[in-house]
């Protein structure tokens, strides 16, 4: 598939969750339904106008697909940048998507409303949280979202991917 055909909504088949997620974190958006059939992935796709991204070699042999990526690696990294070279993207916004459901995230202003939802010393020690609009889990700037930049900076670098 060229580049420029690829587009940033995917539906990632059933062997693909751990990259749905990844994709998620760098702000793709990505269905994942771990349980779909094929019929209902490509049906999904073409409605929503979605990228799917398989390791199913048959599937993408389907006519009627507008498009799709064939991941060939089982390393979550390898299909990451599987994924970012064929993008090409100009820059990635990394936590915007839930990691969960794939909703937006949106800036909590008030931390006052999220005090009974997170733990107490999370509470304490933090000054920004978000929530997603889906399914209203509460994200906070924690360690894991830096440590993901940066094993995410480090992968792209290795592999000479480089954001415009």
């Amino acid at each position: 598939m060229e580049r420029q055909d690829i587009k940033k909504k995917f539906i990632a088949d059933a062997m693909l969750g751990r990259l749905a997620r990844w994709l998620r974190f760098l702000g793709y958006d990505t269905l994942y339904y771990p349980h779909i059939t094929d019929r209902a992935l490509i049906s999904i796709a073409l409605k929503e106008d979605r990228v799917i991204l398989t390791r199913d070699t048959g599937l993408i042999k389907i006519k009627g697909l507008k498009a799709s990526v064939l991941i060939t690696s089982n390393n979550v990294e390898e299909q990451i940048i599987e994924v970012l070279n064929s993008l090409k993207p100009e820059k990635i916004d990394f936590m915007s998507r839930c990691l969960v459901c794939n909703g937006i995230i949106a800036d909590i202003t008030d931390k006052d409303l999220i005090r009974d939802l997170v733990p107490e010393y999370v509470y304490l020690n933090n000054n920004k949280f978000y929530r997603c609009n889906s399914c209203g889990k509460i994200y906070w700037e924690g360690s894991h979202p830096g440590k993901f930049i940066n094993k995410i900076n480090r992968l792209l670098k290795a592999n000479n991917v480089f954001l415009c």
